[in-house]
């Protein structure tokens, strides 16, 4: 640690302070900064030159007398104590105590800036994940190692159904269950109260590790949290050898704190101002998620997106599509009509769906009925927008029974309680119910043994 501090800074604008004359600083370096009250800031390097050091204070620079600042560089990046006792406690986005208990202490740091796994080391995700959500589980399955976000938007109930994911996750051959790694970015403080206590109240908060930004935190802080909570998640996963589940919430915070920053920079905006290594950013982070080879413990990433005006092709949403392994998109129209969780099956995906289902994995009849249901479903909306344009009467009767199809599969597939923890099994013969509302004829993506063992019309 440098013992030399620098009185040389100059400039200090949206969370960004420039030092000149301060040689020898490497890229990335922790800087320790003391203002004119005496009070300590947290820094890191984002830009060296000979001339000038550009620092991101993680507590922002309001109040800054330039003349009175004092800057030490600490000649070692930003790290953070790990320990098993993470589990139960709450931090904030570099990983400082905000639940009012001691810091942890340990000899074992590591620096939040880790590199995306090996893909040589990299074991192909499998094992499929149980969240008790129909539509995820059955449809869009979920398995250990999987990169799958959550496309949302404003006024949608993510929070609620990250939340429900959290209590109810589990493997389906091992009794315990994921540790947890919840990051938090720019949410209210009533959503922050919201997860602490549903948390506490469902008895899961002593597994699970909570690293809260709030609103009216620094935005640079914002950009460190993903990384530190990724940091924890891979001692976990990697050191202790548990499956760790991370659920981040909401990357689209993450990405508006990026662009403020990285305008403050100077950097060449790209589409809609956000700066055109966006796609590498949102990459390192979700990358540092999977498996190793050879390595019980595994991370499995759930990021929530919301997308600005329900745009699908918005930078962020659209990027993360490319990164991850499928999406599960939230529908405002299912919203308003009172289903929750409003799932909107037909954008879904699961690309890694196929690895984690089937006979030795979930049941036989899985992966066929899933194809069933989602062929019915596209058949039925397009009935329905029939019945828009010449009335539901003047529809055949082969029609109506679609359209009693898919208001059935909205209302007791797709909706379920918010409590409500549904098993696989529960799922499947669930959606056999809704199946066998049409003849065995008419269904053609499923096996003959499948129609004579599940389908209702033997029964």
């Amino acid at each position: 640690m440098s013992a030399i501090e620098y009185r040389t800074a100059c400039y200090a604008q949206g969370g960004l302070l420039l030092v000149r004359d301060a040689p020898r600083v490497a890229f990335g370096d922790r800087v320790l900064i003391r203002d004119h009250r005496d009070n300590k800031r947290n820094g890191q390097v984002i830009r060296s030159t000979r001339e000038e050091v550009l620092i991101q204070v993680f507590e922002g620079t309001g109040d800054l007398d330039l003349e009175s600042t004092w800057v030490r560089f600490l000649d070692q990046p930003l790290e953070i104590p790990l320990s098993p006792e993470l589990l139960g406690r709450v931090f904030n986005g570099i990983g400082e105590p905000r639940d009012g208990r001691p810091p942890i202490v340990s000899s074992l740091r590591r620096n939040i800036n880790s590199a995306a796994i090996n893909p040589a080391a990299r074991t192909y995700p499998r094992e499929f994940i149980q969240t008790g959500v129909s539509t995820i589980d059955g449809l869009n399955s979920l398995v250990r190692g999987q990169k799958l976000p959550i496309f949302s938007a404003s006024g949608l109930p993510h929070n609620r159904l990250a939340a429900q994911i959290v209590r109810q996750a589990r493997l389906m051959d091992e009794e315990s269950g994921f540790s947890i790694v919840f990051a938090a970015m720019g949410v209210s403080y009533a959503d922050a109260r919201f997860f602490e206590e549903e948390f506490s109240d469902s008895g899961v908060l002593g597994n699970v590790v909570m690293y809260i930004n709030l609103a009216d935190d620094s935005p640079v802080e914002r950009l460190a949290l993903p990384r530190v909570a990724l940091t924890a998640a891979e001692y976990l996963a990697f050191d202790l050898d548990r499956h760790v589940l991370v659920v981040m919430t909401d990357m689209t915070n993450y990405a508006e704190a990026l662009r403020e920053v990285s305008t403050a920079k100077g950097d060449v905006p790209s589409r809609k101002g956000y700066p055109g290594y966006l796609y590498s950013d949102l990459a390192e982070i979700y990358e540092r998620s999977g498996r190793i080879r050879d390595r019980h413990g595994s991370i499995t990433l759930v990021p929530v997106v919301s997308m600005p005006s329900d745009d699908i092709t918005h930078p962020i949403p659209d990027l993360t599509g490319y990164i991850t392994e499928g999406q599960i998109v939230l529908s405002r129209e299912l919203h308003n009509q009172g289903i929750y969780p409003p799932v909107h099956i037909s954008p879904s995906l699961s690309r890694l769906m196929k690895d984690g289902i089937g006979k030795d994995d979930t049941r036989e009849d899985h992966p066929r009925v899933s194809s069933q249901l989602y062929a019915l479903y596209a058949r039925a909306q397009e009935t329905r927008n029939l019945a828009s344009i010449i009335g539901a009467n003047e529809l055949s009767e082969r029609d109506r029974r679609y359209l009693r199809f898919a208001d059935a599969f909205d209302s007791r597939f797709v909706g379920q309680g918010e409590d409500e923890d549904r098993s696989i099994i529960e799922t499947l013969n669930l959606a056999w119910e809704l199946l066998s509302m049409f003849p065995k004829e008419a269904l053609t993506r499923v096996s003959e043994t499948d129609l004579a063992k599940y389908h209702h019309s033997g029964r």
